[in-house]
């Protein structure tokens, strides 16, 4: 199984954790650049100039821009219309629709990319299944997610998820006087690695390729292999797989 992304260098997982840092006073930088390195990243696995790309959780657009620049066919869609609209209208080839029931044909992208959308679905397998249903035989399926048990797991209610998903909910919600935006058992649910991996490595619909801690340097990927460590420490895991 490969396991080195593009470019992982230290000097970029630095950079990258140093941007994560301004998502809230400058989410147009962050969300820039993270689609910017998400573009080199899956790039490594497939050509995009020319292809055909279907972002599942596309959101506002930034990952619209970054793809285009590639050169690749842009589609995207997202179930949320303030994630879709959070940079005033949808952009071009955007449509509100779930992963989990994707509106697309069988067979019929190259690319079938998602950037952490799986721990915001409820049946995260079926989404799964159904970006591989809608890739071309030989394409490529692209999914990235924070597994629960990493630092982020809670999104915006951690560290306090380590002792619950109820409990970091309704202690944001008492400390704040408001509901977090991504709510365990609505919009956050728990997915880990050891369960992600068990599922690329026995879906007949595809072949796992890689599957890598997604912001690490190249010498840090053994973190994935070992079980337990791993939900903590890959703070993001991406499975590579080709449509069989």
């Amino acid at each position: 199984m490969i396991e080195r992304p593009h470019r992982a260098t230290l000097g970029r997982s630095v950079t990258l954790f140093r941007t994560f840092l301004t998502e809230q006073t400058d989410p147009d930088g962050f969300y820039s650049a993270l689609a910017a390195d998400s573009v080199r990243q899956l790039a490594a696995h497939t050509p995009l100039s020319g292809r055909t790309v279907l972002d599942v959780g596309g959101g506002p657009g930034y990952f619209s821009d970054a793809f285009r620049a590639a050169g690749a066919v842009y589609l995207g869609l997202d179930p949320d219309v303030g994630e879709l609209s959070a940079r005033g209208e949808p952009g071009e080839n955007m449509i509100r629709a779930s992963g989990t029931e994707l509106p697309v044909r069988s067979g019929s992208v190259d690319v079938c990319y998602s950037s952490n959308v799986l721990e915001h679905v409820g049946e995260p397998w079926v989404m799964l299944d159904e970006m591989c249903r809608v890739t071309k035989p030989g394409g490529t399926v692209f999914a990235s997610f924070t597994p629960w048990y990493s630092p982020w797991g809670g999104h915006e209610t951690a560290p306090w998820h380590f002792l619950g998903g109820h409990y970091a909910r309704q202690r944001y919600a008492r400390k704040l006087g408001k509901q977090p935006k991504n709510k365990f058992g609505e919009s956050l649910f728990p997915v880990s690695v050891g369960a992600a991996l068990r599922w690329a490595k026995t879906t007949p619909l595809a072949e796992l390729v890689a599957g890598y801690p997604r912001y690490h340097p190249s010498w840090a990927m053994w973190i994935v292999r070992i079980p337990g460590l791993r939900e903590i420490a890959s703070w993001n895991l991406v499975l590579v797989l080709r449509r069989r």
